[in-house]
């Protein structure tokens, strides 16, 4: 029976560092987050929103400035990273080119003096999970991209490690190989019940490997949730335009009693929408719809909610077709097979379950009165 992994529990933690002229610029804003034993936690977000700081605060290479970082119930936040009890898989994989992948699957073991009998045996251990036996008198030169990786993820296990921190570690890697190693990443972590953290800038691998995404911009968590209630209630218009291949298209509108008004000119009776919200809605609002929700031509539905659009352009997805449609001055994309044909000038319609809305001063979803908000995780 294994050892049981400590839960990370991150509460509110702040960084902030100096500029080259002296300023203090805050990469992190009171972050916190949970990550179970035996889960799969992604932290998700663009370049330079504090993904991979926090990683390297939960790792020990970075120092949080203020909040609590703690493993197991115990405050990490002085203790050195080697006695943290994780192993790290980076972007770059930090393979000595000299040595061979025993060699480097072993050198944390070497470096701590853990005896040659017992380094040969998790080495044999590690390299059965990760099938790299054929692989061991090896240099990382003779290896290809996905091999090398799972070299550095032996590395990580080999010292018995059970929570792994993971940063971007997929993203030197060609589009096919990424696939094929998300799998091996996730059926690898399932079978051998690790926890990890994964660092990725990649909504397909988030969404594909996570049980728990935290999305991130700016230094602040948008929202913590499964992938699939990221997809279907985004917290907010930021969320809603990060998620999804491509992402929801999300349109200024203006509320008018039981119409709403996009730009100077289009009116749309809206009286059955607003009316699954209640009557307290701002005057501003955003409108989001997904290109996949929205049908060309006719309405979707006796209830569904139309509106004019003007093709502007569309490209071909292979199976599929994405159109974009100019409305009120503004742009909505729609999804459609490839074979249909999409009308230069067309009513797009939505089911009503299918149309979001936010608050357009903070971008903030706003619940629907008819439906009940989905669990959030922590």
């Amino acid at each position: 029976m294994r050892t049981p992994v400590p839960e990370v529990l991150l509460r509110s933690l702040s960084k902030s560092f100096t500029g080259t002229r002296g300023d203090r610029h805050t990469v992190l804003h009171d972050v916190g987050f949970t990550v179970a034993d035996g889960e799969f936690a992604a932290i998700l977000g663009p370049s330079g929103c504090g993904k991979s700081t926090t990683l390297r605060i939960v790792a020990g290479l970075d120092r949080a400035d203020s909040g609590e970082l703690l493993i197991g119930g115990r405050d990490v936040s002085n203790v050195p990273s080697a006695e943290r009890g994780l192993g790290m898989v980076f972007q770059n994989y930090a393979l000595f080119p000299h040595l061979s992948v025993a060699e480097n699957i072993t050198f944390g073991l070497k470096v701590r003096r853990v005896g040659k009998a017992e380094r040969n045996e998790r080495l044999l251990e590690a390299a059965r999970q990760l099938q790299l036996e054929p692989y061991l008198n090896r240099k990382p030169g003779q290896l290809s991209g996905g091999q090398r990786q799972r070299v550095a993820l032996g590395r990580a296990l080999v010292g018995g490690s059970r929570l792994i921190l993971m940063d971007e570690p997929l993203s030197n890697l060609d589009a096919r190989l990424r696939a094929d190693m998300r799998t091996e990443i996730r059926e690898l972590q399932q079978r051998l019940g690790l926890t990890v953290l994964y660092v990725t800038h990649d909504q397909v691998e988030a969404m594909t490997m996570a049980d728990k995404v935290i999305v991130m911009r700016e230094g602040f968590v948008d929202q913590i949730s499964a992938p699939e209630n990221l997809y279907a209630q985004p917290a907010n218009a930021h969320v809603a335009r990060f998620i999804g291949a491509p992402p929801m298209s999300v349109i200024e509108v203006r509320r008018d009693r039981d119409a709403l008004l996009i730009g100077e000119d289009v009116r749309i009776p809206a009286d059955a929408l607003l009316s699954r919200y209640g009557h307290d809605l701002p005057e501003n609002l955003l409108l989001g719809i997904r290109p996949e929700d929205l049908v060309p031509g006719t309405a979707a539905s006796a209830d569904a909610f139309t509106l004019p659009g003007a093709l502007e352009r569309q490209e071909l997805l292979g199976a599929d077709r994405l159109a974009t449609y100019g409305v009120g001055g503004q742009r909505l994309r729609v999804r459609v097979r490839a074979a249909h044909a999409v009308p230069a000038q067309s009513v797009l319609s939505a089911s009503l379950e299918h149309v979001h809305l936010f608050a357009a001063e903070d971008s903030v979803r706003i619940p629907e009165a008819t439906r009940p908000i989905l669990a959030q995780a922590s």
